[in-house]
């Protein structure tokens, strides 16, 4: 079988602007009496907070298969190469599965990680915007907040658990970068599933705690054409 050749990388960038407070743990951390329960994760040299680029496709990946309804043929864990036989996937969810597998990878024999190509999409970490940080040290910010939370016991109507969980306040902007790489053979359609991506992670958030209001985000692209098209697709009628 003859491989593709990777013809060039192209690159999607702008902004993520913070609509709430987004909370991305820092995973396990020394708590001490009277401190944040749950830190966000932060540079190790600079201790200034940034979004994942790991975070970014998971959820991204994630949303777009649950709008594709594969979640359930996957049994919960992401679509792999061997799932496309299966009977049970229609035409329309086959399609749509090979372009995630494309786009966000997946594993296989060498015979079916030929046929599918290298992996499409690169997410790069996401720091503070320079001009935010600017912002930050004129006015004697802090870079997060701590919001405190509890739960109410029904019965006598008492905070039962009160913690204060750090999060990345509202408005904070960092900057965003996406690698596309591109080979012989590109689908006219990766462009729009990216977009769509993009748009369900607007309406739906990322980080922890977004039922609670947490993680919803604004993505400001740098080019203006793509802008106006994330601004004007419907994710579910591209499905």
């Amino acid at each position: 079988m003859q491989l593709k050749q990777l013809k060039a990388i192209k690159q999607i960038t702008g902004k993520i602007q913070l609509v709430t407070g987004l909370h991305i743990g820092a995973g396990n951390e020394e708590v001490h009496i009277g401190g944040i329960d749950n830190g966000v994760i932060k540079h190790p040299h600079t201790q200034q907070p940034y979004i994942p680029g790991s975070s970014l496709k998971g959820k991204m990946r994630s949303l777009l298969e649950w709008r594709a309804g594969l979640v359930g043929v996957a049994k919960g864990k992401p679509i792999s190469i061997d799932m496309l036989e299966d009977k049970s996937l229609s035409v329309k969810q086959k399609e749509q599965a090979q372009i995630i597998i494309r786009l966000f990878g997946a594993a296989g024999d060498n015979e079916q990680a030929a046929a599918i190509g290298i992996t499409r999409l690169s997410f790069w970490d996401c720091g503070l915007n320079k001009d935010w940080l600017e912002k930050v040290d004129k006015n004697n910010w802090l870079f997060t907040e701590a919001k405190s939370e509890n739960t109410i016991n029904r019965i006598t109507g008492t905070a039962d658990n009160p913690r204060q969980t750090e999060r990345v306040p509202a408005d904070a902007v960092f900057d965003f970068k996406l690698g596309i790489k591109v080979l012989s053979d590109q689908e006219q359609h990766f462009i729009e599933t990216v977009l769509a991506g993009l748009k369900l992670l607007e309406l739906d958030g990322i980080g922890g705690s977004g039922s609670r209001g947490y993680g919803k985000i604004k993505f400001i692209l740098d080019d203006t054409d793509l802008q106006a098209q994330l601004e004007a697709i419907d994710p579910f009628k591209a499905a």
